[in-house]
Formats: structure tokens, sequence, C-alpha cells
């Protein structure tokens, strides 16, 4: 049976991954060391990121576009349509 941890208040499961190449766990120590973590924060934050992404914040994305000054032209929309009904 695996030991349990607390991470984050929430117990958890140790995994393990045997037979790592030897460049591949180089790579890992580099991008940990890159990013100031140790290669198990590194593989935690790796597993957080790829399988709990974060939801899609729309509203976000718009303050950001409009902070940056982005704008569409008023003929985007034209091209849009014409694009969908030559179909």
């Amino acid at each position: 049976m695996a030991p349990l941890w607390s991470y984050n208040g929430v117990m958890a499961v140790s995994l393990s991954i045997k037979d790592v190449p030897d460049d591949l766990a180089e790579a890992l120590r580099e991008r940990a060391a890159s990013n100031h973590r140790s290669v198990q924060g590194e593989l935690m934050h790796i597993l957080e990121t790829t399988v709990r992404p974060k939801p899609f914040q729309a509203g976000r994305l718009w303050r950001q576009l409009q902070e940056l000054g982005f704008s569409t032209p008023a003929e985007a929309s034209v091209l849009v349509r014409e694009d969908r009904d030559s179909r």
C-alpha cells in the first residue's frame, strides 16, 4: 500500500515512474531549476496544469485584450459571414 501524504490539505497517494530515460530525467531537472522548483514540485505543476486545467474565462480574456488595445475592425464580421456562406 502506498503511503498517504497531504498536499494543500488534501490527502493524496504517492506515485512513482519507473525506467525514466536519463535524458528525460535531466530535462526535467533543468526545467525544475529554471522554474525555481524541486523536481517533485515541477512534476506536480505539470500534472496540475495538464490533468486539471483551469476553466476558460472569456471575460478575463476580453479585459486583457482591451487593456492591450486590441480591436476588431467592423469588416471582420462581413468576412466571417462571407466565409461561412461560401461553404
